[in-house]
């Protein structure tokens, strides 16, 4: 047998995690919509993925329902324009792999504004308001300091400091 390489081995595992969880949210879904038949078995996403978690985002991390937080990856936030105050669920693989998922988006709202770099940081300046952004983000839509961006933003955002760029216009 050729030698195969740690990478393949790794994503491959990764592929066969993440088809176990499509598996067992297809098989909850089809028992929510049909009821318990008999011949349809349950997955037990407990055994099968290791501990799960729900928390809220909080603009780079997620803090979870026991008090601790999470890191979130910023490509993942980025790729989903994952919104302040969005809930996420944390699934800890039993290999220590950390899988996110979105499962309740706050209302949101759409704004635009001028994208300012102070301090290493990227903000967008909404009517005087300033919001962070993710690097992810600006790198991924190659804004540049003084473009304008269209921004979402929780819908009632009086105590947000992050949005979720969408584009660079």
């Amino acid at each position: 047998m050729p030698d195969v390489p740690e990478k393949q081995v790794k994503r491959l595992r990764t592929l066969i995690q993440e088809a176990e969880t499509s598996l067992a949210a297809a098989t909850e879904l089809l028992i929510s919509l049909v009821g318990d038949d008999e011949n349809i078995q349950p997955v037990n996403r407990e055994e099968t993925l290791g501990k799960v978690i729900e928390g809220v985002f909080d603009g780079q991390n997620m803090v979870g329902s026991d008090g601790k937080t999470y890191p979130v990856p910023a490509n993942y936030a980025s790729k989903s324009k994952l919104v302040q105050g969005d809930i996420l669920k944390l699934t800890i693989a039993d290999d220590g792999a950390f899988l996110y998922k979105q499962i309740g988006p706050i209302p949101r709202k759409q704004v635009v504004g001028a994208l300012i770099l102070e301090n290493g940081h990227y903000f967008v300046d909404v009517n005087g308001r300033k919001f962070r952004v993710l690097l992810a983000s600006v790198t991924y839509f190659k804004a540049k300091p003084g473009d304008q961006v269209s921004v979402n933003i929780p819908e009632d955002d009086t105590n947000s400091e992050w949005a979720a760029l969408e584009a660079a216009l």
